[in-house]
């Protein structure tokens, strides 16, 4: 199929069924919902999604797997000044304090704001997560040792006027408490029915300019922390308000958040966890005093569980991907290329990547969908409308749907058929299927000719 014949957004939706997990929790520890249909369910967050989508990605192709392997891609961290000062310190043998002071002082006057000089844990992080190209730290190290004559003489005179402008920023704030100190003292004694005029003690303002970092030098730090050529920044995008003049990225991948398409179902799961030591003494005790101590587990608790069958939504504007990547610098051959890989990692992705939260006790990253449904179309098709009304999982007989997941499939591709009777765009339409029930019960809806069943995630997309 060639480029001309493809439809601009490529819709995925998926089913799947998951069973005791807690994937994303809110800030009390709890289960994430949303109110749908009059009804609480839980929520898979977009966030959580994207993210374990983006490093599936990013750790395919590092390794050299996937679509996208030996591509550039990306890095979102508050840390560029630590791995840069690392950098220098062991590809150009710089001393490590010094190195992270120079880059941090590099960094910061470029535009980039970081914690409180004051605090160790955050004195060397940005205020903001930045996402940029994964060798970015090494390009920094690389600019700051080939000028380091210009950057170690710029880097001197910058903390220098830093220090003088924190000195001059501590004396006004002494002078003004001096002050307010004095006025309150004078107003307590003041009995005289004239009063004076009050004189302030402080002194005034006085600005101190730091040194402009040298332009070649911001050039390069602006330079190394642009998207460029990282193709998951041209997949979901990235905003970075701090510098004006960094570009930002509009994404190709818009996400929804993932919903039960059934009322919440939740349990609160009591636990114990032995303390391996204690119950090593108390059985190789020699005395009766020795085997009764300190009975009872380790430490208890509670930890909140969810199941359910969940809907989840994403598309890809592969208009917007080819344009993020030709920004980028890329030819209009090696941006329909990537685009081309980048389709096919993403949509492995959306498959296969799933949140690690509680991964080691739940084994939710294992899970794999009940049904993914992948078409073509001039516009995004978002099929959360199907659900808002809730499985019913009561019995057929009794006028229920039966189990969630083979109802939420039967929905869904309910839905899909009645809708692309009405909307002449949608084409391509894929099914793929990881649950043997699903592929049955796919055998006896009667779907329509147009309808391809398949069974790789690669073959989702044309």
């Amino acid at each position: 199929m060639t480029e001309a014949l493809r439809s601009q957004f490529l819709s995925l939706h998926l089913i799947e069924t998951l069973a005791a997990v807690l994937p994303v929790r809110d800030e009390n520890a709890q289960p994430k919902a949303l109110v749908f249909g009059g009804v609480e369910r839980h929520m898979i967050t977009s966030q959580a999604r994207r993210r374990a989508e983006r490093v599936h990605a990013r750790n395919r192709a590092n390794t050299g797997r996937g679509a996208l392997k030996g591509r550039s891609m990306g890095v979102r961290t508050r840390e560029w000044a630590i791995l840069a000062g690392r950098e220098l310190e062991s590809a150009h043998g710089w001393e490590k304090e010094r190195a992270l002071v120079t880059t941090r002082a590099v960094m910061e006057a470029s535009g980039l704001k970081f914690g409180d000089p004051k605090k160790k844990t955050v004195a060397n992080l940005t205020k903001v997560l930045v996402f940029a190209p994964s060798d970015a730290a090494s390009r920094i190290a690389d600019h700051i040792a080939g000028q380091a004559a210009e950057v170690k003489e710029w880097r001197d005179a910058y903390l220098e006027a830093q220090a003088r402008a924190e000195a001059a920023k501590k004396a006004r704030a002494e002078a003004a408490k001096k002050a307010r100190l004095g006025a309150k003292k004078k107003a307590a004694s003041s009995s005289e029915a004239e009063e004076t005029e009050e004189t302030s003690t402080a002194e005034p303002a006085v600005s101190v300019p730091l040194p402009p970092v040298p332009k070649a030098t911001r050039d390069a730090v602006l330079l190394a922390l642009a998207p460029r050529d990282a193709v998951d920044i041209a997949l979901y995008g990235r905003f970075l308000a701090e510098i004006p003049d960094s570009p930002n990225v509009d994404g190709a991948v818009q996400t929804g958040h993932a919903f039960t398409v059934h009322e919440a179902e939740q349990i609160e799961d009591f636990y114990a966890a032995a303390d391996d030591a204690k119950l090593d003494r108390k059985r190789n005790a020699l005395s009766f005093l020795d085997a009764a101590d300190d009975a009872g587990a380790g430490m208890t608790g509670y930890q909140s569980l969810i199941s359910g069958t969940f809907y989840r939504h994403a598309v890809l504007d592969r208009t917007q991907l080819r344009t993020n990547l030709r920004v980028a610098g890329m030819d209009e051959q090696e941006a329909e290329t990537a685009a081309s890989e980048a389709e096919k990692e993403f949509v492995n992705s959306f498959v296969e990547a799933f949140p690690e939260a509680k991964k080691n006790s739940t084994a939710s990253t294992g899970s794999l969908p009940a049904l993914v449904l992948a078409f073509e179309g001039e516009r995004p098709y978002n099929y959360a409308s199907a659900y808002q009304r809730p499985v019913d999982e009561g019995p057929v007989s009794a006028g229920g749907e039966g189990p969630a997941g083979p109802a939420a499939v039967r929905r869904l591709l309910r839905h899909h058929t009645f809708v692309s009777r009405r909307r002449e765009d949608l084409r391509t339409v894929r099914v793929l299927t990881y649950d043997p029930e699903i592929d049955a019960l796919l055998g006896e809806m009667g779907l329509p000719e147009s309808l391809t069943v398949v069974e790789r995630a690669e073959d989702l997309t044309p």
